[in-house]
């Protein structure tokens, strides 16, 4: 069984972020990619059982595949202490097929820069193997200006995309899926159109994809139109909108325009999914219509 499941997570603020880690200098970047002990068992609650090195048959049919997920707060899997509040990559599961096992390395409060600096991607990267796939999606504590610790430009955000998550994982035999970051509930009150959540990072995104012809789901433009579709009052039945009393966990409410309830980050996952279908990657036909039953 790989080492990488079933680690004890620490304490989370209702928002989803974990303790602030210790930082690391922008000059120890790289050695995290080339074998430095990861910090990866803080706050980590991955999905799926089936160890990375023995998914392939003997024959290399039917071979089976692990999709990673790199990603802040809103694809993240959640504890039962923290119910009904779930990210995109808890739900994931259920729209692939059993052969596909979700590795979901998603945590609060991380970017596309300090997942980096922290070790986390090095412990992808050591355990992914070829025919393995790798979703990355950052931009929301990108966006962060106010705190050093999380806050990348669109530029270098650009730039880790290119040479950490698509080019390293390419080095590796590993397939670099670039998802946009998903949209907030954020609307134009008169319109009730659903704002691009995060623009520069969204355009950066899709950039990079273009220019290193990696598989792309927009997730934002995805979400956005769904989101709009739905209307603003019903989509905060998605987000993590909670009336006092409404769930022991969240025994105050609270009113989040970020994170998901379970059936928010189900939808999201499903527009994940059905994009996904279309990219004509092995992975595109591993895919069922509707969320099989999961024990997340």
């Amino acid at each position: 069984m790989s080492p990488y499941l079933h680690r004890q997570e620490r304490q989370m603020s209702p928002s989803g972020d974990h303790d602030r880690p210790t930082p690391i200098t922008a000059t120890s970047r790289r050695r995290f990619l080339t074998g430095a002990t990861a910090v990866l068992g803080a706050g980590l609650c991955l999905t799926g059982t089936a160890a990375a090195d023995s998914r392939r048959t003997a024959t290399g049919t039917a071979a089976t595949a692990t999709v990673y997920i790199a990603g802040d707060s809103t694809a993240q899997t959640y504890r039962a202490g923290y119910h009904p509040q779930a990210g995109w990559g808890q739900t994931l599961p259920g729209f692939f097929t059993p052969h596909i096992t979700i590795a979901n390395h998603a945590i609060g409060g991380r970017s596309s820069r300090s997942f980096v600096e922290q070790g986390r991607l090095a412990a992808i990267h050591r355990a992914i193997r070829p025919g393995d796939y790798l979703f990355v999606q950052f931009g929301h504590n990108d966006a962060t200006v106010g705190n050093p610790e999380r806050y990348t430009s669109p530029a270098d955000y650009k730039e880790y995309l290119r040479n950490d998550y698509i080019r390293a994982t390419r080095a590796r035999g590993a397939t670099p899926v670039v998802v946009t970051p998903v949209s907030r509930c954020s609307y134009n009150t008169s319109t009730g159109e659903f704002n691009v959540s995060f623009p520069a990072y969204v355009n950066a995104a899709r950039a990079v994809a273009a220019e290193e012809r990696a598989p792309l789901v927009d997730l934002s433009e995805l979400s956005r139109v769904f989101l709009t579709r739905l209307g603003a009052e019903a989509s905060k039945g998605l987000f993590l909108w909670l009336a006092p009393g409404q769930y022991p966990n969240f025994p105050n409410g609270v009113q989040d325009n970020t994170h998901f309830q379970t059936k928010g980050a189900t939808e999201m996952s499903r527009l994940v999914a059905r994009a996904v279908s279309t990219l004509g990657l092995p992975l595109s036909g591993e895919v069922i219509p509707a969320p099989r039953r999961s024990s997340v």
